[in-house]
């Protein structure tokens, strides 16, 4: 793979890389590959279930599956969360008609070169580096969920706390302190290649936290689809 994947996420245009994971959503393993030929897919790319903000990212991509079906696009959500404790979160939240797999390891982000974000006190370096300065400055909003638009990490803390979020060992052992994995979602034409995404990466960290456009998404779909 080339340094062009790692240096940022890929582009319309590029092809996407084959990955392989544990399948939440069923036995065994689930493959990229595996949709190629077949039908487009949106992929989703998240950071483990111990996120409020992906946790609900992935049960609106969930509500999104009927519609992407209409026009002929498959869906697979990836979280950073170990097979055994993800398929658990998942019986009780279920998300019917979208593929999942786990990815504790992070192989598929790294793949379509979604970096790791590092916390520091006032250095930035988007997407690498970010001052806590910065971060207060950012806004996430919610309605109805959230008093008022509020920083990540205010937001994030009480969203967990409305959860009640049941963080278990497994969830403990894919913490990254002073760090964060960056998101997103590709939409992939039924040769694999990435025809539109939605990233935490761009507009300097403006998505951070932010849910995909239905609507760009939609209009997108219509695209692949013919």
């Amino acid at each position: 793979m080339s340094a062009h994947y790692l240096d940022h996420p890929l582009q319309p245009g590029d092809q996407a890389p084959n990955i392989v994971l544990d399948a939440i959503s069923r036995e065994g393993k689930i493959a990229l590959d595996e949709f190629r030929g077949r039908s487009p897919l949106l992929i989703g790319l998240f950071r483990g279930l111990l996120c409020p903000f992906c946790r609900r990212h992935v049960a609106a991509m969930a509500q999104l599956v009927p519609a992407l079906h209409e026009k002929g696009v498959d869906s697979l959500a990836v979280v950073n969360t170990p097979v055994e404790r993800a398929r658990h979160y998942f019986r009780y939240h279920p998300i019917p008609g979208l593929h999942a797999a786990s990815d504790p390891e992070r192989a598929s982000h790294r793949a379509f070169g979604l970096p790791i974000l590092e916390f520091t006190q006032n250095e930035t370096n988007w997407p690498y580096k970010v001052g806590m300065d910065v971060v207060m400055t950012m806004r996430v909003d919610l309605p109805g969920e959230l008093p008022e638009p509020m920083d990540p990490a205010a937001a994030g803390d009480l969203l967990s706390e409305k959860d009640g979020y049941e963080i278990t060992e497994a969830d403990q052992q894919m913490r990254t302190p002073g760090q964060m994995q960056l998101v997103g979602h590709f939409l992939l034409d039924r040769e694999g290649v990435v025809r539109w995404s939605f990233t935490e990466v761009e507009e300097e960290g403006r998505h951070v936290c932010r849910a995909l456009d239905p609507e760009e998404l939609m209009s997108a779909a219509s695209q692949v689809a013919h």
